[in-house]
């Protein structure tokens, strides 16, 4: 279908506006950009939009409503820190998008997202299992994730 070398790529069906998802996509993270657009039938919106995504190979494929998006796939994102985990979370939701619970989001386009700030799973995976379970609770019970929340309730505060 084009030049890229990358063997395998991530392949999401949407019914309408996968050109317009792949641009706010590529604008939200570094390493990523459009890499090529074929258009079938109407150049508002492109049958396939191959793009990089933070260096990993993606592709949109506008076909219809033959099949939904399910939280069944998702794109997950290590955040560095609450900064970026807000930015992403906030630019994510804008137009539509919905909340789930520990670090998962629908955007308005259907494409489920995890936001997972790099804290959580050296939390969640340490060698102090009273306090990983501390801070597991409390990611239970939220949204977003707060990384200071965490760091709180594995710390026992």
């Amino acid at each position: 279908m084009s030049g890229l070398k990358q063997k395998v790529r991530t392949c999401f069906w949407f019914e309408r506006g996968g050109h317009e998802a792949a641009k706010l996509y590529v604008s939200l993270l570094p390493n990523s950009q459009v890499d090529a657009v074929f258009e079938h039938g109407s150049p508002a919106d492109p049958m396939v939009v191959e793009f990089t995504l933070a260096g990993a190979p993606m592709m949109i494929l506008t076909a219809g409503p033959h099949h939904k998006l399910t939280p069944a796939a998702s794109i997950s994102v290590l955040t560095r820190d609450q900064a970026e985990t807000d930015r992403l979370w906030s630019a994510l939701l804008a137009g539509g998008g919905q909340e789930s619970q520990c670090g998962w989001l629908v955007d308005r386009f259907g494409v489920s997202w995890q936001i997972v700030p790099e804290a959580m799973p050296k939390l969640l995976g340490h060698e102090d299992r009273a306090g990983a379970e501390r801070a597991q609770a409390a990611m239970m019970q939220m949204k977003k994730i707060d990384i200071a929340a965490l760091e709180a309730a594995f710390a026992g505060a």
